[in-house]
């Protein structure tokens, strides 16, 4: 909070370890907020001429853990399209995490699986295929140079 221009909130007490929350504009890349993933209720803002351009950062970076488009629903498609990132939002910033029956989770270094109701069961599962040969039956034809693999095709 120390870089940029703090637009409202801002107020901190270190005693009760609160953060209020603050969001901060005139935001460059290089400042400290922008080189580590945010844990707290601080939004940086960051200007761009075009669409291409918000685009190209996002692509430029780690995947986001989530994504938040505000503007016209063509736009919000092809930014979807073109950008990879956790959970994302058109015209909302926060639906996405409160909606239980949604996934939410990271992608890349922000984290992977996914969480809530029934995703949260699949990411603390172990899902695995398991597959069982007789030892007493091995068939040649799994094994290279695949002999008979012409007349396997044929009768399947």
């Amino acid at each position: 909070m120390q870089h940029g221009t703090i637009y409202c909130g801002g107020k901190t007490d270190k005693v009760n370890r609160y953060i209020e929350p603050t969001i901060i504009d005139n935001v460059e890349t290089h400042f400290p907020i922008m080189q580590e993933e945010i844990f707290g209720p601080l939004l940086p803002v960051l200007t761009f001429k075009n669409t291409n351009e918000a685009i190209q950062f996002v692509n430029d970076n780690e995947k986001p853990l989530a994504l938040y488009y505000y503007g016209k629903k063509s736009k919000a498609e092809e930014v979807i399209l073109k950008t990879s990132s956790g959970g994302t939002c058109i015209n909302d910033g926060l639906m996405h995490i409160a909606n239980h029956n949604l996934p939410f989770g990271g992608v890349g270094n922000s984290g992977t699986g996914r969480y809530h109701g029934y995703y949260s069961f699949l990411s603390f599962s172990n899902q695995r295929g398991v597959v069982s040969t007789p030892t007493w039956f091995d068939v040649p034809f799994k094994y290279i140079p695949f002999k008979f693999f012409n007349l396997i095709k044929k009768i399947i």
